[in-house]
């Protein structure tokens, strides 16, 4: 053998060595496959989501996929619950107003005027809030953990007919709005209806509804409210909600441990995927409703007012309504703290 060859032969071994190392999978692991049930069509609020599924399925060289489900293949968005405690499928997003009876806890993220309006605050309070034992009580009642937040960002109203200019104008109108947020609308006189989101837009074709609230903007043009509507309140902010991501618990045990740590690892990365999903969206969305809607917007009066009427009444109301079921005061107060806690920098 030349010189030549004993110095090439070490070479071509490192470089096949090293070419099968890049390709060796981050993370051992068995084969496993998820599904995850979620109703409607991909949008911001799965980005994240789709994101984490791909990066677990290149962490681990393609050993565990997990797919999301859309347009309520595995289950409707009211019985997602129910299919993850018969472990029809490993995960699901909710949303916690399509069944509030199921997650009385969770219905603290649907009552008005939270102090949820900075992205950042709002990401910290919820990741903290998902820790918190009236919240993972909720989901244990049904085989199921909570995972990470929708992160949803604040409510506005798009609708049919004359604009509400003034509060007394919301009086006997048809608003597509869930949990408190729907209660605070019908202390404006509003007739409220809770129907999923992918019937919205049926019902306003049908004259069944004259208003719907969704996160704004990306879950307006998700659904087509946008296509059926003629005005849009720019400034309500009236709150939001909670359509967050859950694992079946006992799929989750069954992972080995790095699979377990590596779906956790994910949760901040979601979350940052989601957030910049939403604003892409709001660039992209805001100048079309501008330019087709009506825009409504309230003075600072009018939102005191509105505040003064739908905000500590509805909060008392639910306190009241169920103490018998958890410290439904220990949870509302947590949401005030943790955003003191945001707003000091932790």
């Amino acid at each position: 053998m030349n010189l030549r060859n004993l110095l090439v032969k070490p070479v071509l071994l490192a470089a096949t060595f090293l070419a099968g190392a890049a390709g060796a999978a981050e993370v051992d692991g068995p084969k496993v496959f998820w599904k995850i049930s979620m109703w409607g069509n991909p949008r911001a609020l799965s980005a994240g989501m789709e994101e984490m599924a791909a990066k677990v399925s290149e962490a681990t060289d393609g050993n565990f996929q997990i797919k999301i489900f859309y347009g309520g293949q595995l289950s409707g968005a009211r019985e997602n619950l129910d299919g993850l405690k018969l472990n029809a499928f490993e995960g699901a997003a909710i949303c916690n107003f399509y069944h509030p009876g199921k997650n009385p806890a969770w219905m603290v993220f649907s009552l008005p005027f939270l102090p949820l309006g900075d992205p950042a605050v709002d990401r910290y309070v919820r990741s903290k809030m998902f820790e918190h034992p009236a919240i993972v009580a909720d989901m244990e009642r049904w085989n199921a953990m909570p995972y990470v937040s929708g992160l949803l960002p604040q409510y506005e109203i798009l609708g049919k007919g004359t604009p509400p200019a003034n509060l007394e104008d919301w009086s006997g109108m048809r608003v597509r709005a869930g949990g408190g947020l729907g209660s605070a609308m019908e202390k404006l006189g509003a007739v409220k209806q809770t129907l999923p989101a992918g019937e919205t837009s049926t019902a306003f074709q049908r004259g069944a509804v004259d208003a719907a609230a969704f996160p704004f903007t990306y879950a307006h043009v998700s659904f087509k409210i946008s296509d059926e509507a003629e005005w849009f309140t720019s400034n309500l902010a009236p709150g939001t909600s909670e359509c967050g991501w859950v694992f079946n618990k006992t799929a989750y045990e069954s992972l080995p441990a790095q699979y377990q740590d590596l779906l956790m690892g994910q949760r901040d990365m979601i979350m940052q995927v989601t957030q910049e999903a939403y604003a892409a969206q709001d660039e992209k969305n805001l100048p079309m409703f501008e330019e087709t809607l009506t825009k409504v917007t309230y003075s600072d009066e009018q939102l005191a007012t509105f505040r003064e009427v739908a905000g500590q009444p509805v909060w008392d109301e639910w306190i009241a309504a169920n103490s018998d079921k958890f410290d439904a005061q220990g949870v509302f107060d947590a949401v005030w703290s943790y955003a003191k806690e945001a707003e000091a920098g932790n």
